[in-house]
């Protein structure tokens, strides 16, 4: 590691807007994205994309949308990328929707959210329909289907709309303005219907965490873009880094072709949860088991890292098989979203892959820190951002204790939920209800998240009374604790309901009628395992179970 961090030198700018008029000026022709239709390759270039935006942006001014909330909900997907920034040109907010929520939670975001526009892939068609005609959606005015074909009575289509949008002045479009510091987009925390907090971002917050983000770690020329859209480590982290920078965003079609799509587009660096990773790594150690080779691997590795203590770095060549399988120019993979093992992190850079761990949550727009090409540390999250002040609240004897960050990239506040709000958000201070410490270097290490958060191995967060409240509903359960089991890494893996029940039931009966009842819950939300408690969970004088009496 070392000495200290080098920070980049970035083009400052001041708006999303501006953003894409620097891109389009300084890299008008080269690619700004890359997609399969058809099991063909489309090129767009970045003259291409921002007209795009700009037909979008014109259309919608014209049908009287260009201050609107507007929501989309839908596979990751250009037409989904060309939305968002049209939306984030605007003077308008806008709203993204997880697509893996059930459908009571996304009718109840696009009401909450007060959005009078959706734009939404087909597989909503149904759900949108039947929810506009029975009065669900009181608020939405207008259905845009990104894969629509033609306009009918129900909603447009998005091709036809982009193509009215070339024949509109774009002048209304382009006057369109908002305050930099006022709500540009709303992105919802998990939760059921009632219980999910809509964090309200300013365009201030967006620019501050792509600017400031990129001085602390860089980008390359281009990107296989694989994580959900509508998560902001992806939106801000992902896209808007890659638009500032003017690499190419390839846009990969499908979880199951990455590898794929890896050795198609050739790319330079990738965003990914640490699943991921792991994925990865046991992929190589498989192979290399599979040739009786990991011996022989691991003693290069050592020559490889004696080489490079005098300068020699033959990584490139010593391991070509593996940078082959991903590509052949990957140099960078940029990890958040959940704990990241160490040994995975130095085995990467052992064989020419840096691997760049941070720390984010979306109420930070989400980046908080991230460690530095020339500064990394494995067993950290990273330095934080420039703009950014933290510290520890009450820390213990070791020095551990609720993160605590300020500056400009924190959230304006949870959307028509003050009280909510004022919990966590005391003197411009964001108490993040996640734990950790402070290094000597100012290296973030985080050692537990919030109370009851459980965060998955593949970086998703899991609120258990969600599922709880699910499960409760169950006649004979008349108490439920959902927790996690831990791999053998001490990585939190599966989910386990802990149940005291008012009639004699088998762990086998119980887990299928909890999985009859949270069947409409995405997969990463579902009940592994059952715990059948013989007495009652001990309780607070509230008469609130005590959590933390239920040990993972």
């Amino acid at each position: 590691m070392a000495k200290g961090p080098v920070f980049y030198k970035v083009k400052k700018f001041d708006s999303i807007r501006q953003l894409l008029e620097m891109a389009k000026a300084e890299a008008g022709q080269s690619l700004a994205f890359r997609y399969k239709k058809n099991d063909e390759v489309v090129d767009v270039t970045y003259n291409d994309f921002y007209e795009d935006t700009e037909n979008l942006g014109a259309a919608l001014t014209d049908l009287g949308f260009g201050k609107s909330h507007i929501a989309c909900i839908g596979e990751n997907s250009y037409s989904w990328v060309t939305v968002y920034l049209t939306v984030l040109k605007s003077a308008g907010v806008f709203v993204p929707i997880d697509k893996e929520l059930p459908q009571g939670d996304i009718l109840n975001i696009i009401n909450n959210s007060d959005s009078e526009v959706v734009f939404y892939a087909k597989r909503y068609e149904e759900l949108f329909t039947a929810a506009a005609a029975d009065g669900r959606l009181p608020n939405v005015r207008l259905f845009i289907g990104l894969d629509k074909p033609e306009d009918d009575d129900a909603s447009l289509s998005f091709k036809k709309l982009l193509e009215k949008g070339k024949k509109l002045d774009r002048s209304a479009y382009d006057a369109l303005k908002s305050d930099p510091n006022e709500m540009k987009m709303i992105v919802y925390t998990s939760g059921t219907t009632g219980t999910a907090k809509g964090v309200m971002l300013s365009e201030h917050n967006l620019v501050s965490s792509v600017y400031y983000g990129m001085q602390v770690s860089r980008v390359y020329d281009s990107c296989l873009s694989v994580l959900p859209y509508h998560h902001t480590y992806e939106s801000v982290c992902g896209i808007l880094v890659s638009l500032h920078h003017h690499a190419t965003i390839c846009i990969n079609d499908n979880m199951s072709a990455v590898l794929r799509n890896l050795q198609l587009y050739k790319p330079s660096y990738i965003y990914l949860v640490p699943a991921f990773v792991e994925v990865f790594y046991s992929s190589i150690m498989k192979n290399l088991d599979k040739e009786n080779k990991r011996g022989i691997f691991f003693k290069m590795i050592k020559i490889s890292n004696a080489l490079r203590k005098v300068g020699i770095d033959l990584r490139k060549k010593l391991f070509a098989k593996v940078h082959a399988a991903f590509g052949g120019r990957l140099i960078k993979v940029v990890c958040g979203g959940a704990p990241l093992r160490p040994e995975i992190g130095q085995f990467f850079d052992d064989i020419g892959i840096s691997l760049i761990n941070g720390y984010g949550i979306t109420e930070c727009s989400p980046l908080v820190c991230a460690n530095n090409d020339y500064f990394n540390d494995w067993t950290t999250t990273g330095i934080r951002l420039p703009c950014v002040e933290w510290r520890i609240d009450e820390p213990n004897e070791e020095g551990i204790g609720e993160i605590c960050v300020k500056g400009d990239i924190v959230m304006l506040g949870y959307y028509k939920q003050p009280e909510k709000t004022a919990e966590v958000l005391i003197d411009g201070w964001f108490y993040t209800g996640d734990y950790g410490y402070i290094n000597k270097y100012e290296q973030l290490v985080i050692t537990g998240r919030k109370k009851n958060i459980i965060v998955l191995r593949n970086g998703k967060n899991i609120y258990p009374e969600e599922i709880e409240s699910y499960i409760q509903g169950i006649e004979y359960v008349v108490e439920v604790i959902v927790k996690s089991e831990r791999n053998e890494h001490g990585e939190e893996s599966a989910l386990i309901a802990e149940v005291f029940l008012n009639e004699e039931k088998t762990e086998k009966e119980v887990l299928a009628d909890i999985r009859k009842t949270c069947e409409e819950l995405p997969l990463y939300k579902q009940i592994a395992s059952v715990i059948i408690r013989k007495e009652p969970f001990v309780k607070t004088t509230s008469n609130k179970i005590r959590r933390s009496n239920v040990t993972n």
